[in-house]
C-alpha cells in the first residue's frame, strides 16, 4: 500500500521540489501533490516511476509511516537523512543490544560530566565512541548535505548526533562535543565543548584522520561474519547501497563493499569500552 509521507520523504531527500520531480518522473507536479497529501493514490506504474526518478526502490513508499524526531533541522533534505538513519538504527536494535542513552542530567558542567564519566584526569578519548558508548548514536550526513553543520535529535528517547562530510578531523572531533552539549541543554555549547576538551586534549593535535564508529565497525564485521553484506542491509532497509554509505561516510575505514544475499542469524550484543 503506498504511503504518501514516504514519498515526501524520499522527494525532500533527493533535495527535489514537486515540479523537479514531475519533470524527471513524467507525473504532474499536481497529481504529486495530491498523492503527498493523501488526497489520492498513484497506480503502480505510477510508483514505480517516481520511484525511479527518486532513485528508491518503489518498496521504500509502500512501507509504514517514517519516524519524526524531535529537534530536527530545518534543511529538510538532512532531516530526511537523519530519518532513514533513524530506521537503520532500529534495524540495527532488532538484531544487536546496543548501549542505552546514559547521559548526565541536563546542564551539567563540563568538569562534572568529565568526572562522572572518569574523564577528570585523562585525555578525551574518541569523541564519537565516547558518545557511543553512552547510548549515542552517532552518524554522518551524506556527502549531498555536506552544506548542513553538525546537529542533533532524539528520537523516542534515543539521542542522535549527526556530523557534516565535510568537516575537518579536528571541527568533527569539535562537533561531536558541542552536540553533546546541545543534548544536554547548554546554551553555549561552544563554550561546553572546548572546556570538555582542553584537559590534555592531545588528542585533536595533528589529527589526519577522522574519528571512527567503533559501535558501527563492530556491527559491520558481526554482519559480515554472518554472511551478511552491506548490500543485503541496504535491501532490508529499501534503500541503495550509496545511501547506506551516506550514513556512515567518515565512521568506518572504507566504504561498504556490496556482496551476497545471506541474512542476519540471531541477535548480539555489543559493548563498547572507552
Amino acid at each position: 500500500m503506498f504511503t504518501s509521507s514516504r514519498l515526501t520523504l524520499a522527494r525532500t531527500r533527493r533535495g527535489l521540489t514537486a515540479a523537479e520531480l514531475a519533470r524527471k518522473s513524467g507525473v504532474s507536479a499536481r497529481a504529486i501533490s495530491e498523492y503527498e497529501r493523501g488526497v489520492r493514490c498513484p497506480r503502480p506504474s505510477t510508483t514505480e516511476s517516481l520511484a525511479a526518478a527518486l532513485g528508491f526502490p518503489q518498496t521504500f513508499l509502500t512501507l509504514p509511516e517514517p519516524p519524526r524526531p524531535q529537534n530536527a533541522p530545518e534543511n529538510a533534505q538532512a532531516a530526511a537523512a537523519a530519518q532513514l538513519a533513524i530506521e537503520f538504527n532500529a534495524w540495527l536494535e532488532r538484531l544487536f543490544v546496543l548501549p542505552q542513552p546514559d547521559l548526565p542530567p541536563p546542564k551539567t558542567s563540563p568538569d562534572d560530566t568529565r568526572t562522572a564519566w572518569r574523564l577528570d584526569t585523562v585525555p578525551t578519548p574518541n569523541m564519537v565512541q565516547l558518545l557511543e558508548s553512552r547510548g549515542v548514536r552517532v552518524f554522518s550526513l551524506p556527502v549531498d548535505c555536506a552544506g548542513q553543520e553538525a546537529f542533533s535529535c532524539w528520537h523516542n528517547g534515543t539521542p542522535y548526533v549527526f556530523l557534516s562530510p565535510a568537516a575537518t578531523p579536528e571541527q568533527a572531533r569539535f562537533d561531536a562535543t558541542t552536540q553533546l552539549a546541545v543534548l544536554l541543554g547548554h546554551a553555549e555549547p561552544e563554550s561546553f565543548a572546548a572546556e570538555f576538551l582542553m584537559p590534555l586534549d592531545w588528542c585533536a593535535i595533528g589529527m589526519v584522520r577522522r574519528e571512527t564508529s567503533k559501535l558501527l565497525t563492530k556491527v559491520f564485521k558481526v554482519l559480515r561474519e554472518n554472511g551478511t553484506t552491506p548490500l543485503h542491509v541496504a535491501k532490508e532497509l529499501h534503500l541503495g547501497l550509496e545511501e547506506l554509505n551516506g550514513l556512515v561516510f567518515g565512521l568506518v575505514l572504507t566504504a561498504l563493499p556490496g556482496g551476497g544475499e545471506p541474512g542476519p542469524k540471531g541477535r548480539a550484543r555489543l559493548t563498547l569500552v572507552h
